[in-house]
């Protein structure tokens, strides 16, 4: 490697039999580190060939077809006997499964996204970012932050393409007149697009990747996301139905931490989930109903609110409602209306703090009657550190009799520890007139929690569906150790 650079990690991929070597580094001449990947079983002299190939078939394919571009017409078996063929003809020693990369790898170059189908199957990454075609790509990486690839995409137009098919799949299209596509991928990942001259240096795709692994209680704890006694506290919440509101600003691990709470859910329950584009993984013994929004069509009809879906929701006996977000008036209305009627609600809203939480949902555009918000009980924010990536909880605060919040623990940002700020007193008066726990009883049952949840991280129980398994069992006071 040159002495200029220092290696910070690397790691190999495998994309439909193609392997790819990821290093990551840092370069005393680039302001950030370099994402760098490389294909290692397919040599330059490969590639100079397969290109001679494919230009081949092109030829060949438009003297049939006419002038009509290739990307537009739906030929992707015709593309792959036909790329056969030529394999045939310049690898003729190459056996089926080298033939199959290989033609895999012509697949992704042509007719699918690319390079960048290779930085979707690379599970570290969050976020894809193409700015426009005289940049080099960016990705997010759930341990380095924003790192610059060595990933350009070759023109405008590609760019373009690659938006194109996304939304084709998904009945969404983006074009002059409607320059601005959201989307998602098969297999979950937001999509955004722009075109020029909207988006005034180029046209741009940005992909927030769905989490293969959902994050789960465990994982936020050794990640030093959250502490024990917060995360037993939680878990005392939740088993005890309390609504909880999950807020912080973009990135921060709102939806993640919705997601973490949901491994507290008991399996006697009935959850519904309403969220824009499905994020949430619930263990599997929990009795899961997920529900999606729909946008209308070109002809501005079917479109599904997410107030549809929450009215829509309280006439199927929910007993815990998950929302991806609450954005406006009429959506928080339900679903205080919700609480007030004894359903459990758990949702997102974009605040940065507790105090800011209580002004977003009494002021517009949410503009709530503040003496309605007694309802739900805890507040919790989530924050990230941009200067580092790291992400942790902020505050936990309760929501006060009449309406105001009250911060229980708090982020200590010099020493990155959660501290107990106040002795909580609403949630546990709450929980002493349903269910008769004196604060005595409250603070045994929280220990009791910790010494489980230490466990849990001693022997790295990270599968959600275990710790499902392990929430069912505490339930019902049967012994769960055995399942390690």
């Amino acid at each position: 490697m040159d002495p200029k650079r220092k290696l910070i990690d690397s790691y190999e991929l495998i994309v439909n039999d193609i392997v790819i070597d990821v290093s990551i580094f840092s370069d005393e001449d680039e302001p950030v580190p370099i994402y760098n990947i490389s294909i290692t079983n397919i040599s330059e002299t490969t590639k100079i060939i397969l290109e001679k190939i494919r230009e081949e078939f092109v030829v060949q394919t438009t003297k049939t077809l006419g002038e009509e571009s290739l990307e537009t017409l739906n030929i992707q078996k015709q593309f792959k006997e036909g790329i056969l063929v030529l394999l045939k003809k310049y690898f003729p020693t190459a056996n089926k499964k080298t033939r199959d990369m290989l033609i895999n790898y012509i697949l992704q170059q042509n007719i699918g996204l690319g390079n960048i189908e290779i930085l979707l199957k690379d599970n570290y990454l969050e976020e894809i970012v193409i700015n426009n075609a005289d940049e080099l790509a960016w990705v997010y990486h759930r341990k380095y932050g924003w790192l610059k690839t060595n990933i350009m995409i070759s023109d405008e137009n590609r760019i373009r393409y690659y938006s194109t098919i996304i939304g084709r799949d998904v009945g969404k299209e983006i074009t002059t007149l409607n320059p601005l596509m959201d989307a998602h991928l098969k297999t979950g990942d937001r999509v955004n697009s722009t075109l020029s001259p909207i988006s005034s240096k180029g046209n741009t795709l940005t992909i927030r990747k769905f989490a293969v692994k959902p994050w789960t209680i465990t994982d936020f704890i050794k990640e030093k996301t959250i502490s024990y006694e917060a995360a037993a506290l939680l878990w005392m919440a939740v088993q005890n139905e309390l609504s909880v509101i999950i807020t912080g600003g973009t990135a921060s691990g709102k939806t993640s931490m919705l997601n973490v709470v949901a491994n507290f859910f008991p399996p006697n329950q009935r959850i519904l989930s309403l969220e824009d584009t499905r994020e949430l993984m619930l263990p599997k013994i929990l009795h899961w109903v997920p529900l999606e929004t729909r946008l209308p069509n070109p002809e501005g009809k079917g479109g599904i609110t997410m107030l549809d879906l929450i009215v829509n929701s309280l006439r199927m006996r929910p007993d815990r409602i998950l929302v991806g977000e609450i954005r406006r008036k009429r959506e928080a209305e339900v679903i205080f209306e919700a609480m007030h009627t004894g359903h459990s609600v758990y949702g997102t809203l974009h605040a940065n703090n507790v105090r800011e939480t209580i002004n977003r949902l009494t002021q517009p555009p949410i503009g709530l009657s503040k003496q309605i918000l007694s309802a739900l009980s805890l507040i919790v924010v989530q924050h990230i550190n941009r200067r580092n990536g790291r992400r942790r909880t902020l505050q936990i605060g309760e929501v006060m009799y009449n309406g105001d919040a009250k911060p229980i623990m708090q982020l200590n940002i010099m020493k990155d520890t959660l501290e107990k700020v106040n002795d909580p007193t609403t949630i546990f008066e709450t929980l002493n007139l349903y269910t008769g726990l004196s604060k005595g009883d409250i603070e045994k049952d929280i220990n009791e929690k910790v010494d489980i949840l230490k466990w849990m991280v001693k022997n790295n129980i990270t599968d959600i569906n275990k710790i499902g398994m392990i929430m069912s069992k505490h339930y019902r006071k049967k012994p769960f150790k055995h399942m390690v």
